[in-house]
């Protein structure tokens, strides 16, 4: 296997990657919707709207991680500018507040913060 066929390879994992994450938002969403939907119509106990924001945001969570460790491999692997490693950072920064928001909308803390066990 020669350096080209190898980064090429990488390449194509790291767009895998990324398309698995859209991928996972999109089901994730569909479930979620799908849900809410059914339990708006059975009547259901409980507020479903709430399930719905939990399970949109942990759709949404998962399907950031791979979408960042995709962006991650294609430019480790294909781009060395300055430039492109600064956009990664930045592109990464962003992802990472993403999670880290929903975290706290969906759990009421920070991901480093102990569970609350309220009584």
């Amino acid at each position: 296997m020669t350096d080209y066929s190898l980064t090429s390879l990488i390449e194509q994992a790291g767009f895998i990657l990324e398309a698995f994450g859209v991928l996972v938002i999109i089901v994730g969403a569909l479930i979620a919707a799908c849900s809410y939907c059914y339990k708006q119509l059975t009547a259901k106990s409980g507020d479903p709207y709430d399930k719905f924001r939990r399970d949109m945001g942990r759709a949404m969570m998962v399907g950031l991680e791979f979408l960042v460790a995709g962006d991650i491999i294609r430019t480790v692997i294909i781009s060395h500018t300055v430039a492109d490693i600064g956009a990664l950072g930045l592109l990464v920064l962003i992802r990472t507040l993403l999670v880290f928001t929903i975290h706290l909308e969906l759990e009421g803390r920070w991901p480093w913060q102990a569970p609350r066990h309220d009584v």
